[in-house]
């Protein structure tokens, strides 16, 4: 991805909404928006947007389980799995 290719000033929004929108959905990049020639906005379509959604709470589960490893916050795998067939008989 290019991102040069992908800068409009907010005049070329507001005069090609639609589509700038067609092109959002069929090429899945971003769009920069600029105003006074100063990046403002970044537009994108909703699948590339709940894709990187999806990404980041992915990304926050990993970190998290990364600082409880290095914590030391962690149970053997045989005991987790013990307990799991623990549970599983009591129900």
């Amino acid at each position: 991805m290019k991102l040069s290719n992908q800068i409009r000033p907010i005049s070329y929004l507001k005069a090609h909404a639609s589509e700038i929108v067609r092109n959002l959905s069929r090429q899945q990049e971003p769009l920069v928006i600029t105003q006074n020639g100063e990046a403002k906005v970044v537009i994108q379509d909703i699948e590339s947007f709940e894709q990187t959604q999806q990404t980041i709470a992915l990304l926050k589960i990993l970190s998290l389980g990364i600082r409880q490893i290095e914590e030391g916050n962690v149970l053997p795998a045989e005991d987790v799995i013990k307990g799991l067939h623990e549970r599983r008989k009591d129900r």
